[in-house]
């Protein structure tokens, strides 16, 4: 009996001590081979975790606009399933040159007809860099008028029949009301650059004496550089300095108001034989861009590139995106590394509802200019008024601005928030970084000047995904609604 009390105490006592691990070694290793660790979603930090990133959000259902969101987000190294976006700041590309939109004739009407102190207001939002304003950092602007302007003009308007070979009538005052306007802009962002482009040049000069379509005749080519360095000349007079230009707005569409063809072997003489020559001359150091049309034509700017004189005058080529892919501007890139490639157009239309907008513009124009090599992205119209206007006789009837102006009333619509989830970020000067595609999460990466990273996120499919943002090693778990943009900045 005394022998079976001992054996039972003695079992007790050794299943006791299996119960609380000192047993069974190889029940353990079974477990660590066949359970994986329970992984929440998007697991919610505790509230001693300092915020290591901020996160600015825009939603396709307007619900969130531009807003900085409350989340902590905090780098670990704690593993998850998620998809993850892998960032290398020691992997550059480009330095990016701004983010913005063109500053219509049309669009300088609108804004000025706001009291002084609206106006003021407002200029301060768009190009200001205080924590209320998005910090455009680029304007585009037409060199005589643009189809969204009131009627079509240049700056050297002659009598039918009659021509100017001195220029001695040239004359930017039909353009007051946008000389004016960026005199204002240039007080708040000194620094800005601005970018020219022109419609037309003088119907005169025209082999059919018309503002809608024709070329220029080559008897003209010239006189038209050296209105070329008359109109800089007189900006730069006015305070204005311009960064760059495009010898012709969409060169291949001349069936808008006011619009002239040239094609590319046209483009090249110009620019080898008359332009480049005539700016180089004055001094002027104007960037020369050329195309300034749609990806659907990269052999336009390769041709004019290949000629070594022309190439000789020109920073890089201009590109827009009613046609083609995005993908053209790596394409030329690629042809030629050492020039530059730009995005300076692509409209909002009236009929086009705020989502998919977004969605669309960017993932192709923000994100996929920036990882096809481009130096700015720019939207079309800054601001029109509640009809769409003002516009030319056939021009753009369905082209919305990022604003509305009715009255004293400003609508802050779709193309607002496309440039300012960049402008605001992404100072000129920053330079892309390397960032990894992760399915449906289109993103693109930058270091600022000031030492921040930032990454651009669009989720271009459809339900809500989880995502992490890797570093260095480590990462912060987040997540974006389908077709929701975030911007996220750290340190």
């Amino acid at each position: 009996m005394k022998n079976t009390r001992i054996y039972l105490i003695r079992w007790s006592f050794f299943m006791l001590l299996s119960v609380i691990g000192f047993g069974c070694s190889s029940s353990s290793t079974e477990e660590e081979i066949t359970e994986e660790p329970e992984q929440p979603e998007t697991p919610s930090p505790p509230a001693s975790e300092t915020n290591d990133m901020d996160f600015w959000l825009t939603k396709g259902d307007r619900s969130v606009t531009l807003k900085k969101q409350d989340d902590i987000l905090s780098f670990n190294s704690n593993p998850n399933g998620n998809a993850t976006i892998s960032v290398d700041a020691t992997t550059t590309y480009q330095t990016i040159d701004g983010f913005g939109f063109s500053l219509t004739g049309g669009s300088a009407e609108v804004i000025n007809s706001l009291s002084a102190a609206d106006r003021q207001n407002l200029l301060q939002e768009l190009f200001g860099q205080d924590a209320s304003d998005i910090g455009i950092s680029y304007l585009r602007i037409s060199v005589g008028a643009s189809d969204l302007n009131a009627e079509p003009f240049t700056y050297n308007d002659l009598p039918s029949g009659e021509t100017d070979l001195d220029l001695s009538e040239f004359s930017l005052e039909k353009d007051r009301g946008v000389i004016d306007l960026l005199k204002e802009v240039l007080e708040i962002n000194p620094n800005i650059k601005i970018m020219s482009s022109p419609w037309t040049a003088p119907t005169w000069m025209k082999d059919n004496n018309s503002f809608v379509g024709g070329r220029l005749k080559e008897e003209y080519y010239q006189v038209y550089a050296a209105y070329w360095v008359k109109y800089l000349n007189a900006m730069k007079a006015e305070g204005i300095t311009i960064d760059a230009l495009t010898p012709q707005n969409e060169p291949l569409h001349g069936g808008n108001n006011p619009s002239m063809e040239m094609s590319a072997s046209e483009q090249t003489e110009f620019i080898k034989n008359n332009l480049g020559p005539a700016l180089r001359e004055a001094g002027i150091d104007t960037k020369i861009v050329i195309y300034d049309h749609n990806c659907d034509n990269p052999q336009y700017p390769i041709s004019i590139l290949n000629d070594a004189e022309a190439n000789a005058y020109v920073d890089g080529s201009a590109f827009h995106l009613y046609a083609g892919d995005i993908a053209a501007l790596s394409t030329v890139h690629n042809a030629f590394p050492e020039k530059n490639v730009y995005f300076t157009e692509q409209y909002n239309s009236s009929t086009d509802e705020f989502a998919g907008t977004l969605k669309w513009h960017l993932k192709n124009v923000i994100i996929g200019s920036m990882r096809n090599w481009s130096k700015n992205a720019l939207e079309w119209n800054l601001a029109n008024d509640a009809t769409f206007g003002p516009h030319t006789e056939g021009g753009c009837i369905i082209c919305k601005g990022a604003l509305t102006i009715n009255g004293s009333s400003i609508t802050r619509n779709v193309g607002y928030y496309i440039v300012a989830q960049a402008s605001k970020f992404v100072p000129a000067g920053s330079t892309r970084i390397a960032s990894s595609i992760q399915g449906a999460l289109q993103n693109v990466a930058f270091s600022t000047p000031d030492g921040k990273k930032v990454l651009i996120v669009e989720n271009d499919g459809d339900t809500n995904l989880p995502f992490n943002i890797k570093e260095n090693g480590k990462w912060i778990t987040t997540s974006l609604d389908a077709g929701a943009v975030g911007t996220y900045i750290w340190e």
